[in-house]
């Protein structure tokens, strides 16, 4: 089972340092993959996110790509339908070709109404719009010229180009545990469950292996931690891995940047039990 870790990209702790320290770190002690979230405006007194700190995710990424040479990046998620499928697509083919090929895709439909809103993106469309933005990234990325019927999307692309192509595929990876987000994941390259218990995920995990035995395809959850309780943290790892599930996601729940980093060594303390 693999492991990854969430950056410091959320709250007080968040900053250039922050990040590169944690992406550094992350690497030496041999975590598969760090991770970021996406947020882009939300309401004031929400009781989620935690925080209106919430750094760019693909920048954040990118960032702290350029200073390591392994570790995967991550987003868990990016909220496709908020944003125009042909930028977006530009920017993570980018991404991939800077980072020589290390980048996971999560991405999710949403679910803060208000953020749709400010952005004058139609909240009941999000599925709609959800799966024809991956089919026109797919397109744009692997086509040249490339032309795309777009019908929820305002797109007109017919015999055009977009260069260069990723490396590499970018691999798509769906969050979520509805019923359309499962179906979704089924179609794609993995599935990135989001606070799900072991005892949760045990049963999704045995319906997804049976649908895609491959070992392709991905099955991951993002799971936070508190840091108190280390024993906890590798029964909890030690649960996912014995449900079936391929990769964690620790989300360390410290707010100041030394208690954030010393929680993530002690996670990769009881991953080297595991």
């Amino acid at each position: 089972m693999r492991i990854g870790v969430h950056l410091p990209q959320i709250g007080r702790k968040a900053g250039p340092e922050a990040i590169r320290r944690a992406a550094v770190q992350a690497e030496e002690l041999g975590f598969a993959d760090v991770w970021t979230s996406e947020h882009i405006i939300v309401p004031k007194g929400a009781p989620y996110p935690p925080s209106a700190i919430f750094y760019d995710p693909v920048l954040t990424l990118t960032w702290a790509a350029a200073y390591t040479r392994r570790v995967g990046l991550g987003t868990s998620v990016l909220v496709l339908p908020m944003r125009h499928p042909l930028p977006l697509a530009k920017e993570l083919a980018t991404l991939q070709n800077l980072s020589e090929g290390r980048l996971i895709l999560g991405a999710g439909v949403g679910w803060l109404e208000a953020e749709f809103a400010a952005l004058g993106v139609p909240f009941g469309e999000r599925g709609r719009r959800m799966d024809e933005g991956i089919a026109m990234m797919r397109a744009v990325w692997s086509e040249d010229p490339v032309s795309f019927p777009a019908r929820t999307i305002r797109a007109v692309i017919d015999n055009m180009r977009s260069l260069p192509h990723p490396v590499q595929p970018i691999p798509i990876w769906i969050g979520g545990s509805s019923e359309p987000a499962l179906k979704r994941a089924l179609r794609l390259d993995g599935w990135h469950g989001s606070r799900v218990s072991p005892q949760e995920a045990a049963p999704i995990v045995k319906r997804l292996r049976a649908a895609r035995p491959e070992p392709e395809f991905v099955i991951s959850v993002r799971s936070g931690w508190d840091g108190k309780d280390d024993k906890a943290l590798a029964a909890r790892l030690g649960g996912y891995r014995e449900a079936g599930v391929g990769h964690v996601l620790i989300e360390p729940a410290e707010r100041a940047l030394d208690d954030w980093l010393a929680a993530v060594d002690r996670v990769a303390r009881a991953a080297e039990k595991l």
